[in-house]
């Protein structure tokens, strides 16, 4: 498995495990170091279900066995305790007797451990082809609802100020009447935290029958989004108090949509500079000039 937590594998999954199996993800994100300390036997035993269940669950989540996820548990700690911004020290939880600076403490520390995350798993092959597709692209459809509408309407922005022809969609009946007019000769671009959204998901499939590449971003890898895309480019999250992990996604969204940005402005370096000089001065001329007092 790429180089990130396992613990965000664990959240990831858990919403689609049921029973005994969820049990057993419950109890290892209550106390992951803990759990570097039980057999599959004793761990069974705690969630009140078997060693075979335990065997499952790791298989579940695409782990190979029970030492797997001791292993990858054990390396977790290890990169917690030696990141800069001391994860070990400061944890996910905040309560409402907490002052301001541990609020600040835990929310950058969250938000820079999900964009560390995502440099260490970023598939290059894959951002690399994904830049390419759109670099070329006669034309480029972005959907997102919702939290990721307006990651969408960001990766719109970014790409139309280097000239792309790109449109952002967060309504379904636009998305896929656009979808629908789509040719192998454009791309479509599908943001969802969950990968499950349906009004993301139905424009995107409609875009690859089209014959349109397909790129998805989203933090579930298994999610009916990912499965159905050409391209996929997975970001990271770090869940708090008060934020869901569709939340401090987002950060780490925007961090893959800005190397995209920045790799396809450097594939048509020609377009994308005389599309930025064209542009240039339109936000300093709509500045309003203070006025000096004498």
């Amino acid at each position: 498995m790429p180089p990130t937590d396992v613990t965000t594998l664990i959240r990831t999954e858990l919403p689609r495990l049921a029973g005994s199996l969820r049990k057993v993800g419950e109890l290892i994100l209550e106390d992951p170091a803990a759990v570097t300390h039980c057999s599959a036997a004793e761990l069974g035993r705690r969630t009140g279900t078997s060693q075979a269940t335990v065997t499952r669950f790791c298989r579940a989540i695409g782990l190979d066995s029970y030492q797997h996820l001791l292993i990858e548990l054990a390396q977790e700690r290890g990169r917690g305790e030696v990141s800069d911004w001391g994860t070990a020290e400061i944890g996910p939880d905040i309560s409402p007797d907490d002052s301001l600076e541990r609020v600040v403490q835990v929310v950058g520390t969250a938000d820079l451990r999900a964009i560390q995350q995502t440099i260490d798993r970023i598939d290059l092959d894959a951002l690399e082809r994904a830049a390419q597709a759109l670099a070329r692209a006669r034309r480029i459809d972005v959907y997102g609802v919702g939290g990721s509408g307006a990651v969408t309407q960001e990766t719109e922005t970014r790409l139309f100020r280097i000239g792309c022809s790109v449109r952002a969609w967060t309504e379904v009946h636009a998305a896929a009447t656009s979808a629908a007019l789509l040719t192998p000769a454009d791309v479509a671009i599908g943001i969802s935290h969950s990968g499950t959204t349906r009004e993301t998901l139905e424009p995107f499939e409609m875009a690859k029958e089209r014959g349109a590449t397909t790129i998805a971003l989203t933090t579930d890898p298994r999610s009916p989004l990912s499965r159905s895309a050409d391209i996929r480019l997975i970001p990271s999250s770090s869940e708090t108090s008060f934020r869901a992990e569709s939340i401090s996604s987002r950060h780490s969204v925007l961090m893959l949509v800005d190397c995209l940005y920045v790799r396809v402005a450097q594939l048509t370096y020609q377009r994308a500079s005389a599309s930025l000089a064209l542009t240039d001065h339109i936000t300093p001329q709509h500045a309003v000039k203070s006025r000096r007092t004498k």
